[in-house]
């Protein structure tokens, strides 16, 4: 980085740091060895399971081995299970990936493995069929909102907040997202995530017939930040008329 003194190590503190890099990739081998092998014979078992925490641990981007983890809960794991059990699994994996997706906010698979907790997630106890998935499900939009606070301009995370509002089993109003891009925009104006984002959701209103779009196109007021000398795009509006008739 510039502006900052390298400092230059010695021949036995480069030999030394060599050698722990070659005992760290020496483990990270075995490790991935023991997974495969368990991986090919089949083992659903729960040491099977913590392996695969240790090599995801390591290395969050391989897909195989969040592969073989879903094949260990729904062919092992799950069938000894009652419901609340698997909801409280499914629970410590989305804490898990969470703990992942903080140093590692792009990789596909850690995002992919959320999706497939929340689809698993039973219906609740007698009385309350929703119950657990309501729950998970507002818990996950709030994650990808402390994910887009990070990283305003994470694409993955804007696409997932899609995904996870179309999912929820109590749906959000669209309203609502209006005002949560209106506030990424207002914070950073060429955060074009949250402006792809607020178009799709216009897109639904317009075809969904709650929104006129000849008249917001025509009529699209001005936001208060929005500078005086210049006109708002008539391709993005800044109005919600809802109709009433």
């Amino acid at each position: 980085m510039h502006g900052v003194k390298r400092t230059r190590l010695s021949a036995e503190a480069l030999a030394a740091h060599r050698k722990k890099e070659e005992v760290k990739l020496k483990e990270y081998l075995e490790l991935t060895n023991d997974v495969l092998t368990k991986k090919k014979a089949g083992d659903w078992s729960h040491e099977a399971l913590n392996l695969t925490t240790r090599l995801l641990t390591a290395n969050p981007e391989f897909y195989t081995i969040w592969n073989y983890r879903r094949d260990i809960f729904t062919n092992g794991i799950f069938t000894e299970c009652t419901p609340n059990d698997i909801n409280d699994i499914l629970n410590i994996d989305l804490g898990l990936t969470e703990t992942f997706l903080r140093l590692r906010p792009k990789v596909y698979w850690i995002w992919n493995h959320r999706r497939w907790c929340l689809e698993h997630v039973p219906d609740g106890p007698e009385g309350d069929v929703l119950g657990w998935k309501k729950e998970n499900w507002a818990m996950e939009l709030r994650t990808v909102e402390r994910m887009l606070d990070a990283d305003a301009r994470n694409f993955l995370a804007w696409d997932y907040r899609r995904y996870v509002l179309e999912s929820m089993p109590v749906k959000k109003p669209e309203s609502n997202e209006l005002a949560y891009t209106l506030c990424k925009i207002e914070s950073n104006f060429s955060n074009f995530s949250a402006w792809h984002q607020r178009s799709k959701v216009y897109t639904s209103l317009w075809e969904k017939g709650l929104l006129d779009k000849a008249k917001n196109k025509d009529e699209g007021a001005k936001p208060t930040w929005w500078p005086e000398t210049q006109k708002p795009s008539l391709l993005i509006p800044f109005s919600l008329r809802i109709r009433t008739n």
